[in-house]
């Protein structure tokens, strides 16, 4: 290759090392692009109030369609047809959203309306009410506080031991089983679930 034409072996090699560095650029962002992924749709483990509040891309990413449509698009899910309007486990709902205990089992009742109902949430500083008029009804809806997460709505109710009832979306919980709360680490919240 002196000021010649060049022969078919340097065009060989040219061609490897060309071919060597598409190839190896092409995995280093494969890599990137992975690692990316498994961070972004990694399942979040117990509650930090210091943990930022995903973007709303990132929750349309990283929650299914319909939990995704009801805490952040204000849906209401099919009564009887979620999750756990009849699951009667003992152990807390958290926020789909931030991991944060918001109910208990303790306070579950079966309402006979197929959604989950409780009579009172942990703490409710922890909740944000208000008027909904859609629908042409008149309801107080419930939000998560931290979140901003459409949980359901909260009516009277004489039967409630609470006199309060709220009827919640399945699809705004995560549910913690009370033999799952140590390793998800939500211990501090086991005294919440002794009867009383």
């Amino acid at each position: 290759m002196y000021g010649g034409r060049i022969t078919s072996e340097e065009k060989s090699t040219l061609s490897t090392y060309i071919g060597l560095i598409v190839v190896t650029g092409l995995a280093a962002g494969g890599i990137y692009f992975f690692v990316l992924a498994q961070k972004e749709t990694k399942e979040v483990i117990g509650f930090d109030p210091n943990r930022p509040i995903p973007s709303d891309a990132s929750l349309k990413r990283r929650l299914k369609p319909e939990q995704y449509n009801v805490v952040r698009e204000g849906g209401t899910q099919m009564p009887f047809q979620n999750e756990f309007w009849n699951n009667d486990r003992p152990g807390i709902y958290v926020d789909v959203i931030t991991g944060e205990p918001l109910f208990t089992s303790v306070d579950k009742y079966d309402a006979g309306l197929g959604m989950p109902t409780f009579s009172k949430p942990i703490s409710k500083d922890l909740l944000v009410a208000s008027l909904d008029t859609s629908h042409e009804m008149q309801r107080t809806e419930v939000r998560a506080k931290r979140s901003n997460a459409h949980l359901g709505h909260v009516f009277l109710d004489p039967q409630s031991p609470s006199g309060e009832r709220y009827t919640l979306n399945s699809a705004a919980f995560h549910f913690i089983p009370i033999e799952r709360m140590k390793q998800e680490q939500y211990e501090a919240y086991l005294p919440l679930l002794e009867k009383k």
